[in-house]
């Protein structure tokens, strides 16, 4: 006679993805912030000026600084809250793909000029 439990999808196949997944899109997310951050400090000049942390490379030291920072917040509170779970990776990596491109493509000289 076999059982009726039923078996948590979650739970069978392996330890949790949480923090794979959580690595994953966060760097999508870094990747597109550090495209917007750099359109950002070279259309507005106050911006841009604020961005500049080391005179010789201008604003460009303060947009990667900010953009590390942005990768790291989202990856650690992403870390907290999927560490233990099991998530959905190919909507996780759908959306870490697509905002990769998207910061690939506002960092492609003709088309961020074109913005």
């Amino acid at each position: 006679m076999q059982s009726s439990q039923t078996v948590d999808p979650s739970e069978s196949f392996g330890p949790p993805n949480g923090s794979g997944a959580a690595a994953l899109l966060s760097a999508g997310i870094g990747a597109c912030a550090l495209a917007i951050l750099a359109i950002g400090a070279d259309r507005v000049a106050g911006f841009g000026r604020m961005m500049t942390f080391y005179k010789p490379t201008g604003p460009l030291s303060g947009v990667t600084t900010l953009a590390i920072v942005v990768w790291l917040l989202v990856w650690s509170v992403l870390e907290l809250r999927w560490r233990q779970r099991n998530v959905r990776m190919n909507r996780v990596t759908i959306a870490a793909v697509v905002l990769l491109m998207i910061g690939l493509l506002l960092m492609f000289p003709p088309l961020a000029d074109a913005l």
